[in-house]
């Protein structure tokens, strides 16, 4: 199964993407959920589902502003340096532990909407990544049964505004501008998606191809990441982990290539969708 959250007029729901269109799910289980994630803190899900299909309205997708599909997590955790082609010739290939940093909330945008370029910037990067929703929440979980903590996946755009991001060796500032987080456009359910490893990961600006990999090649897997998070933090339903970019982004090129107002950036990811951002001046 697929899930967006979205806004249609004056009215913010979430739903199940059936083809061309989204069956309004959250509106017929208001009483019950408030929104997607308390949902996925919820058993029995999809017998919850097949409840509100008789009496859910669809709506075309091309009628729908697109959220990001979790608009309020309580937690976003961030993954740096978490591929060898991303991490060769800094220092990080070979850690022990994943580098971690932290989003809010409010840094994230939709599908189809626009990351904002601030202005006090012009060093403003793409990163393609794997962000895994969690469906279980858990603190100490162990990686033989951190998968059974996965609510599903969906993609996103870790976009980085690197002068602030280096200011010091805190990369805070960098990575919570406004809309700078594109997140969507849906959630594929673990059982839709299936083992990850093979599964390719691209990023394409303007229809250029500027990360390719494979998620086997992830550094830190998605149950390390899982195990190591939830031992500083009870994960809760909703949270999401953004699991690391591949090589190719903007700042390691020659020369750096920044992302520009009127631009086109996609994150595909294989089984799971295609997120497609433009970029704004600000």
């Amino acid at each position: 199964m697929k899930f967006a959250s979205y806004r249609l007029g004056e009215t913010t729901s979430w739903g199940l993407i059936e083809g061309e269109t989204i069956v309004d799910v959250g509106t017929a289980l208001k009483r019950q959920f408030a929104d997607l994630k308390a949902f996925l803190s919820a058993d029995a899900l999809a017998a919850a589902v097949e409840d509100a299909r008789s009496r859910a309205k669809s709506h075309a997708i091309s009628a729908i502003t697109w959220l990001p599909v979790v608009p309020n997590p309580d937690k976003i955790i961030c993954v740096g340096h978490n591929y060898d082609t991303h991490s060769s010739g800094i220092g990080h290939s070979d850690a022990e532990k994943p580098t971690i940093f932290a989003r809010f909330a409010n840094t994230q945008t939709g599908h189809r909407t626009a990351l904002i370029l601030p202005r006090i910037s012009s060093y403003f990067d793409y990163e393609g990544e794997l962000a895994v929703i969690i469906g279980t929440a858990g603190r100490y979980i162990q990686r033989g049964e951190a998968m059974a903590h996965v609510a599903g996946y969906a993609c996103y755009n870790e976009a980085s505004v690197r002068d602030f991001q280096r200011h010091t060796s805190q990369y805070t500032p960098g990575k919570n501008f406004p809309k700078t987080g594109g997140f969507g456009p849906w959630m594929v359910t673990r059982d839709e998606v299936g083992a990850l490893g093979t599964l390719r990961i691209q990023t394409r600006l303007n229809g250029e191809v500027v990360q390719d990999a494979l998620l086997e090649q992830m550094i830190f897997d998605v149950p390390a990441l899982i195990e190591y998070c939830s031992s500083f933090t009870r994960l809760e339903a909703g949270d999401v982990i953004v699991t690391g970019t591949p090589g190719g982004i903007g700042l390691r090129r020659e020369p750096p290539l920044w992302l520009k107002h009127g631009d086109s950036v996609e994150v595909e990811i294989d089984k799971i969708g295609l997120l497609q951002n433009s970029v704004t001046k600000e």
